[in-house]
């Protein structure tokens, strides 16, 4: 009975045109949400880097160290991410190297994820206690050592929880870069939609899987947020 209901559904959703264009392209859409999902993770892994040390810069005592890294990162976070991969992709990358959409995302990205990351990491720092740096140097530790061994462990048990949300802001904004061909899974539904014409049908299903992918991110913050907090 319930097979047959299922069938019945089935054909009547097949009958209507839009919903055979989102089943005959969804490995499309599919592999699009890939290669999002790719762009994000290399973006978030390298801006990690990047925003260590630019955070770590930011609390440095050297007015240069400290310059630097505010001009970044009042730069990358106070411009649109669109202008700043137009910037990149069109202007400033083909100076340097003979860049294509993917070495262009991921650039454009990571120095973006990047400003943001280093905000995090500074104040997850500077949210640890200062006598555990006080009791670090008195077991003999360097500021350098002490950061490494005592700081920064604690430090990344606290910025974990807006990573992740970090993650989830970059991974809906990697939509700008279907403006310059990055084969992700906004560029994928508007080479669908421009042969198809069938916007609430593609653009829906794009909405789903963006929505279906950051809510599984979402619910892995809370586990990781509500583990930490019973550690």
């Amino acid at each position: 009975m319930h097979l047959i209901f299922a069938n019945q559904v089935f054909d009547a959703l097949w009958a209507i045109n839009g919903f055979k264009v989102v089943i005959n392209n969804l490995p499309d859409f599919l592999s699009g949400a890939l290669v999002t999902i790719e762009i994000t993770a290399l973006s978030v892994a390298l801006g990690m880097v990047i925003g260590l040390f630019a955070g770590l810069m930011k609390l440095s005592k050297s007015k240069i160290l400290y310059a630097v890294a505010t001009a970044y990162i009042d730069f990358f976070r106070g411009t649109p991410l669109f202008v700043q991969i137009l910037l990149l992709y069109f202007g400033i990358l083909p100076m340097i190297f003979d860049n294509g959409p993917f070495s262009s995302a991921i650039i454009a990205c990571s120095l973006n994820s990047g400003a943001y990351i280093a905000e995090i990491v500074r104040a997850g720092i500077q949210a640890v206690d200062k006598g555990q740096m006080e009791a670090a140097r008195s077991l003999g530790m360097n500021n350098q050592k002490a950061m490494r061994y005592v700081i920064l462990p604690q430090a990344f048990k606290i910025v974990i929880p807006p990573l992740i949300n970090e993650f989830i802001a970059l991974l809906k904004d990697t939509s700008l870069l279907s403006m310059i061909a990055a084969a992700e899974l906004t560029y994928r539904a508007d080479l669908v939609f421009a042969t198809t014409y069938e916007a609430t049908w593609v653009w829906g299903s794009v909405a789903v899987i963006y929505f279906i992918i950051t809510k599984m991110l979402s619910v892995f913050g809370d586990v990781v947020e509500r583990r930490l907090a019973t550690e």
